[in-house]
């Protein structure tokens, strides 16, 4: 992009989770001080669609960029998932994160499975399609956070990873 080439994304629709190096700390960190033995932990994090994030990143550099659209890819999903319907059905809110405790039922599924669970039919997975979504401005602010963009952008400069 600052060397004037095109910015190619898959799909404009397609969705991703934004996570900073931070907040990916921050939830290693709640996990080990809320968790137990086989707990997952999930961050409520934002997602943005790839469209978004090219055009915050050419707003944030003042580029005269062109997105290019070169359609989506072998294996490429539309979204992604973080925790499944199943998981959701159990997961305790634990406000700025899922925490899915562990599946502790030993293997004789007959004990399990001889009904089914029709309320796991009505949740939904939590995904990026469904979480909170970053506009324009959102996505900035996101990047604007990571020292890379800080560096570029405002000529700031200190530590890749600050404390």
């Amino acid at each position: 992009m600052q060397e004037g080439k095109d910015i190619t994304i898959t799909d404009p629709n397609m969705t991703r989770f934004m996570m900073t190096l931070e907040d990916a700390v921050d939830l290693v960190l709640y996990a080990f001080t809320h968790g137990q033995n086989g707990d997952l932990f999930v961050q409520k994090a934002p997602a943005a669609t790839l469209e978004v994030l090219a055009m915050s990143l050419t707003g944030l550099y003042k580029t005269k960029t062109t997105i290019r659209v070169i359609g989506t890819r072998h294996g490429e999903k539309l979204y992604e998932t973080l925790v499944t319907r199943e998981e959701m059905a159990k997961h305790i809110d634990m406000g700025n994160y899922f925490r899915i405790p562990a599946d502790t039922r030993d293997l004789n599924y007959d004990k399990y499975f001889v009904e089914g669970q029709p309320e796991i039919s009505t949740i939904e997975d939590y995904h990026s399609h469904n979480t909170k979504r970053l506009d324009v401005n959102g996505m900035q602010e996101l990047l604007l956070k990571l020292p890379m963009i800080r560096k570029d952008i405002l000529g700031e400069e200190g530590d890749q990873y600050p404390d």
